[in-house]
């Protein structure tokens, strides 16, 4: 059931991002316009995001969950509804934007907190492979079909489409019995929680150094795929379709990140993850180069592969090391760090643009790829950090409910992966 919501919820997210760009664009909106409106879905996503993970801590996961379902599902209904009745002004595109944002801040810590801590540590490794591949095939169809769409019915009806798999998504995990969460400590209010989550999370080097890379390396990739990528493919490759087979070949690669992620076990986790996003600077790379619409596939389908070999990776070391009653709030943290600067990148994209050119900014977008990956490599931890079959972290908690496949169906990618639409996500998902 759980694996059903969440598919469900990637096959229509996936279009629909594609479909609030073409939305702006269609409705005479400016690269800037494009930016501003992915800006507004980000923007209270860093501001609500510390509370979402203190009260993922705090209530039933599922319920919220369920509750942040049920808000995606009527801003994108009313979206739809001022698209296909040509009635739409910018400013009310970005209000149900952010709304959307506002309902992923609380989704996400809790859908993370939920899959890390129903784990067995023995088997995560292939429990988080099998989970991140039957989203991401869900994300290669969504893509592709969305873009279709798009192309053939126009972006209102996408959206349309997306607001009913978020009320079947909320259906469905409402379904959902508890696990329950894992308290190592009663009472205390929200600032004490968010001061536990803090102490967690800023006395690991490894952690706080890959949040800080990827507040950049997010916001680059994310301006890449939100703002240039569909302007780029409307103007020089031929319209939303090429650029809905781009996300789809972002899908594929990573599904076949995922597949080879359960053979492969790096016995140095973060190394061997972190290695794999210097891939991420190939897809301005391709834009900037105005690469046909096969090329800019296939390096889409590299760096999937190369996202999903970190995913993986990352989704191991939070799970070994971070305490399971903190991880929604550890999570918080970690999707804070790596969203704040999307709204401001999604911003400036256009302005940029404008100042320096499309394939000057593309290029800025790849040179700091490298350059942040490269350093955050200079960190003996990220290189060091090495795979334990059991965790100590693990086994200090109170044994996780057997119910591993149940609560990865209704859980989502971690904030470290980039994706061309994640299933209850933004364009970013870190």
């Amino acid at each position: 059931m759980l694996t059903a919501a969440s598919v469900i919820t990637s096959l229509g997210n996936s279009g629909a991002l594609i479909a609030a760009a073409f939305a702006v664009i269609e409705s005479g909106g400016s690269a800037t316009d494009v930016g501003l409106v992915a800006a507004a879905r980000t923007l209270p996503l860093v501001v609500f995001l510390l509370i979402g993970g203190a009260l993922a801590d705090r209530l039933p996961r599922n319920q919220v969950m369920v509750a942040a379902n049920v808000l995606n599902s009527a801003s994108q209904a009313v979206f739809a509804t001022l698209i296909i009745s040509g009635h739409a002004q910018l400013w009310q595109m970005a209000a149900l934007t952010a709304v959307g944002g506002t309902a992923h801040a609380f989704f996400s810590p809790a859908s993370e907190g939920m899959l890390l801590a129903t784990v067995d540590p023995a088997h995560a490794n292939k429990a988080f492979s099998v989970f991140r591949v039957g989203m991401n095939g869900a994300n290669i169809g969504g893509a592709a079909l969305g873009g279709a769409l798009v192309a053939a019915i126009g972006p209102g009806w996408v959206l349309a489409v997306d607001a009913a798999a978020f009320a079947v998504a909320a259906s469905l995990r409402s379904f959902l019995t508890s696990t329950g969460n894992v308290r190592s400590e009663p009472g205390g209010g929200m600032l004490r929680d968010l001061g536990d989550g803090w102490r967690e999370f800023a006395s690991r080097r490894w952690l706080w150094g890959i949040v800080v890379q990827f507040s950049v390396v997010n916001a680059v990739f994310t301006a890449s795929e939100a703002v240039y990528g569909p302007l780029v493919s409307d103007e020089r490759l031929g319209g939303a379709g090429p650029w809905g087979l781009a996300l789809a070949a972002f899908g594929a690669g990573t599904v076949g990140g995922g597949v080879l992620m359960m053979r492969w076990k790096p016995r140095r986790l973060l190394l061997a993850g972190t290695l794999s996003i210097f891939a991420l600077a190939l897809p301005p790379a391709a834009l900037a180069l105005v690469l046909p619409a096969a090329g800019l596939a296939a390096l889409m389908f590299v760096t999937g592969v190369g996202v999903e070999v970190f995913a993986v990776g990352w989704m191991l070391a939070l799970h070994q090391e971070i305490p399971g009653d903190k991880l929604s709030r550890v999570s918080s943290y970690d999707w804070f760090g790596s969203v704040a600067m999307v709204p401001v990148a999604t911003a400036l994209a256009g302005p940029a643009m404008n100042t320096l050119g499309r394939p000057a900014a593309l290029w800025g977008c790849s040179g700091l790829v490298v350059l942040l990956t490269g350093a955050v490599l200079l960190l003996p931890e990220v290189r060091q950090l090495t795979r334990r079959e059991t965790s100590p972290v693990a086994q200090a908690a109170p044994t996780p409910v057997p119910v591993a496949v149940t609560a990865l169906g209704a859980a989502q990618p971690t904030a470290k992966a980039p994706s061309g639409g994640s299933g209850d996500g933004t364009a970013v998902a870190s």
